[in-house]
């Protein structure tokens, strides 16, 4: 972290919106937010990574595949951020 930046604060609600946070910052940002979410018995969270490129939403998609925790994933419908937005589903 850089001597002018301050941490993010974000909320444990199952919504992670990933437009604040560094790219490089992803791999510990989502699991540590996957444990918080477990310890709030919140099992479905949604993850904005954007349209874009399609390269945070793989990059999202890749970490899930790797998470224990996570039991499957999808894109969310039209009501979730469509494509923009990835749904996933957590083991109690």
């Amino acid at each position: 972290m850089h001597e002018n930046e301050k941490p993010v604060q974000i909320e444990i609600n199952g919504v992670l919106d990933l437009h604040s946070f560094r790219p490089k910052d992803l791999s510990t940002l989502i699991d540590e937010y996957i444990d918080a979410c477990l310890e709030r018995k919140i099992y479905s969270i949604r993850i904005i990574h954007g349209k874009g490129t399609g390269n945070l939403r793989r990059s999202v998609h890749s970490l899930l595949e790797r998470n224990p925790n996570v039991t499957g994933y999808q894109l969310a419908d039209q009501t979730g951020g469509s494509w923009g937005a990835t749904i996933a589903n957590l083991s109690p």
